[in-house]
């Protein structure tokens, strides 16, 4: 069981920076918006095997697409860069991000083993976030905890970022990653590198 928690450790880091935003009314608190997010994850786990890759990948897209902030996420991802990218550019970047957001996620959900999420807690953070602390726990009793930063918008909430374990954030981690791509190969090189990943995990 510890091999299914590492692996749902990975994909909760892969998945959440590709995501586009949906406009969500102001009542639905960051809780719901998590657990909803889970929920809709459980459900495509226990249908994997049926649903098939693309399948998964169609499932999978709402529930990516409902629950975060993907253009301020990649604008602190890439930093300073992104004062030098064109319109079309952000536009051609943002969709890479979310192909290979749920290509990838889609490879990782290929099955069921009676996993359950659990929420912990709940709360305000530092810089006027609300912070969701869960868990993904294993039949063995074996988990992995998983904090889910919101950010309030005028028309409501949405997800930011998250931190796995003792303090790991997946916007950190991106923010080194796509940088090294940007200094060598610029916008249009870290756009070229996710679609092919993508293309290369959906073939």
């Amino acid at each position: 069981m510890k091999h299914r928690s590492m692996l749902f450790k990975s994909l909760i880091f892969l998945l959440f920076i590709y995501s586009v935003p949906t406009a969500r009314g102001a009542e639905e608190t960051p809780r719901q918006i998590v657990e909803g997010f889970q929920a809709s994850l459980l459900a495509v786990m226990k249908e994997a095997e049926s649903l098939g890759l693309k399948g998964r990948y169609a499932r999978l897209a709402p529930a990516i697409e409902q629950a975060f902030d993907l253009p301020l996420m990649v604008r602190i991802a890439i930093g300073s860069y992104w004062n030098r990218t064109t319109a079309e550019q952000r536009t051609k970047l943002a969709a890479a991000f979310k192909r290979m957001s749920i290509s990838t996620l889609a490879t990782f959900v290929t099955g069921y083993s009676g996993e359950r999420f659990e929420t912990i807690s709940e709360g305000p953070g530092q810089q006027n976030v609300h912070l969701v602390k869960t868990r993904i726990i294993d039949p063995d009793g074996s988990h992995v905890n998983i904090t889910y930063i919101a950010k309030r918008y005028s028309d409501g909430w949405n997800l930011v970022d998250v931190v796995v374990d003792a303090g790991i954030s997946e916007l950190a981690v991106r923010q080194s990653e796509y940088r090294l791509i940007l200094k060598k190969n610029g916008i249009d090189g870290l756009i070229r590198a996710l679609n092919v990943k993508a293309d290369q995990l959906m073939s």
